[in-house]
């Protein structure tokens, strides 16, 4: 008897007895939750290649590096640059353009839009998938819960049929219930996490360029007027 009531209460016995709501709950929690770990680690990889990316350009640049032989091997498609490299040859394409301008207010000005709508896409490129890693930490809760709900639904509707209810008739029906509840924190969990980190570490980043699109800009000035 014990037998029989440990195989009928084991996870998979528990997952495949489930309705069909609970099941398609389930279904759809474990595809949610292999794709946030998809993405997460996606973008743990995306996010390290772009910081040390911009370490190695800002080291490079910062130790006197020529801007004219800066800007031609940023401009070469063998060569894969990263963000902050990207927008420096978008900034520093737009003042050689228009450099001879007598207006040097006008020039930086140009100069300036140019770097920020290459920032901008970056900073887009950078955020993808976020936005889903939050959606999933938020919402995924409210499924599970929703399948909890049914199966315990289920479970006290089934007691209308028996004549005497005992924990037996009731467990089965709670058990599976909760599944759904457990891998709605297990989607859930995971995804605010990454969410939380790789928004921090993105607004460090979108600082750090902000910060050197200044920097830049001071350089190009001081360039120009001399």
């Amino acid at each position: 008897m014990n037998a029989t009531i440990t195989q009928d209460m084991s996870l998979l016995h528990l997952i495949s007895s489930a309705s069909l709501p609970v099941q398609f709950v389930m279904l759809l929690l474990l595809v949610t939750s292999l794709l946030s770990w998809w993405f997460i680690f996606r973008k743990m990889f995306a996010i390290k290649h772009a910081v040390r990316q911009c370490n190695e350009f800002e080291d490079y640049f910062w130790r006197g590096a020529d801007l004219n032989a800066l800007y031609q091997r940023a401009g070469n498609a063998h060569y894969p640059g990263g963000s902050m490299e990207r927008i420096f040859e978008a900034g520093f394409r737009e003042f050689t353009k228009h450099q001879s301008n007598a207006d040097l207010s006008v020039v930086m000005d140009g100069t300036r839009r140019a770097m920020r709508a290459t920032f901008q896409r970056e900073m887009d490129r950078l955020e993808s998938h976020l936005s889903f890693l939050a959606t999933v930490g938020s919402v995924s809760p409210y499924i599970g819960l929703f399948g909890t709900v049914w199966g315990i639904m289920n479970s006290f509707r089934g007691l209308s049929n028996v004549t005497q209810a005992t924990i037996a008739h009731v467990a089965p029906g709670i058990a599976e219930a909760l599944i759904a509840t457990a891998m709605g924190l297990f989607a859930a969990i995971p995804a605010v996490i990454a969410y939380n980190r790789y928004a921090s570490d993105t607004d460090q980043l979108a600082t750090r360029y902000e910060s050197f699109m200044e920097e830049l800009s001071n350089v190009l000035q001081r360039r120009a007027s001399e």
